[in-house]
């Protein structure tokens, strides 16, 4: 096949990847928001348990059918993947309620800088000037976008804390398993989401109570919010999946960076579909500024020198130097 060919064919998959994140992330937060704020159903992290358990069911099936072949994951990294990707839904849900909303989406956009700096150290990333800027110019134009009032304790920060580097480091982690077990994004969702559901579903209906004062299982079930419940649990399957595919095929920063298009979606459908009153001039503003900047982002995140790793040379002694010239003086004279 000609590199020519190849670049296209590589581009092609790309964008499907990262359409079939942003439909899938888009279209769960629509239904979630409508199963808890219509039907009252404010159990996210028993929410999220069922998320995972029906992603399990459909590993299952895959596997059954061979679509899914066998590999190996060490139990030490699964459980270190499993503590930050619980620690991070966990603490994103006590961050939102023990924070005011703005504080809370400055905790989220945190999240680009301490996953590049997670690149830097583990990777040896470095990032052009342009591609810093582009980053800063996405979040500036986020934060203008969802940024209101801002208050700040110290259990508040402390929680956000725990959420913003929770997160980076699960996203950092499954780029990284993907790379060094050879893992496919089928395979890492076969291994982590029975965990992942099974702890859950455990912890989620205490820590729910606890969070909510209501019970998971006192909770008024009826035909509409059980198909609501159900919609959204099949739609996390596109949405755990295409989260997987994109990290492994890019890094969690292009994934933090690019993903806030699904910020900007969100609020756009929420206009649409919930508060007529939520966009403004400032919003559209901030969202024009956003856009702007990922725009930016891809494309001098794609030039050559954009984001490398550093290489690194031995140091020449000057002994080596003159040793070296001392060589090349008789050859240049035969």
């Amino acid at each position: 096949m000609a590199p020519g060919s190849k670049a296209n064919k590589k581009a092609t998959v790309d964008a499907a990847a990262w359409m079939f994140n942003v439909v899938t992330s888009v279209g769960i937060i629509i239904v979630n928001k409508a199963l808890m704020a219509t039907y009252g159903f404010s159990f996210a992290t028993t929410l999220t348990g069922l998320h995972f358990a029906t992603t399990t069911l459909m590993t299952l099936v895959l596997r059954c059918l061979g679509y899914i072949q066998p590999s190996h994951l060490p139990f030490t990294e699964l459980l270190k993947f499993i503590l930050f990707a619980n620690f991070s839904i966990v603490g994103m849900n006590v961050s939102l309620m023990w924070n005011s909303v703005g504080f809370y989406q400055i905790a989220k956009l945190s999240m680009i800088p301490v996953a590049c700096l997670l690149e830097v150290v583990f990777d040896k990333i470095r990032y052009s000037r342009d591609t810093k800027l582009s980053i800063g110019l996405v979040l500036v134009g986020v934060g203008v976008c969802t940024v209101t009032d801002v208050s700040v304790n110290t259990k508040g920060f402390v929680a956000a804390f725990v959420a913003v580097w929770s997160t980076a480091l699960q996203q950092y982690y499954v780029h990284y398993l993907q790379r060094k077990y050879s893992l496919t994004s089928f395979n890492l969702l076969g291994h982590t989401a029975p965990a992942q559901a099974a702890t859950l579903l455990i912890v989620g209906p205490f820590l729910d109570f606890w969070l909510t004062e209501k019970r998971v299982d006192m909770y008024d079930y009826n035909v509409v919010s059980l198909m609501f419940i159900i919609l959204s649990c099949t739609i996390a399957i596109g949405t755990n999946l295409s989260q997987f595919i994109c990290i492994g095929r890019f890094t969690a920063v292009s994934f933090q960076v690019l993903g806030h298009m699904k910020t900007i979606l969100v609020l756009t459908m929420g206009f649409f579909f919930f508060d007529r009153d939520g966009l403004n001039l400032h919003v559209v503003l901030g969202m024009i500024i956003a856009v702007l900047g990922m725009i930016w982002y891809g494309n001098a995140s794609s030039k050559p020198g954009g984001k490398e790793k550093k290489s690194y040379s031995l140091p020449t002694t000057r002994q080596q130097k003159n040793g070296d010239d001392s060589d090349e003086g008789p050859r240049l004279k035969a």
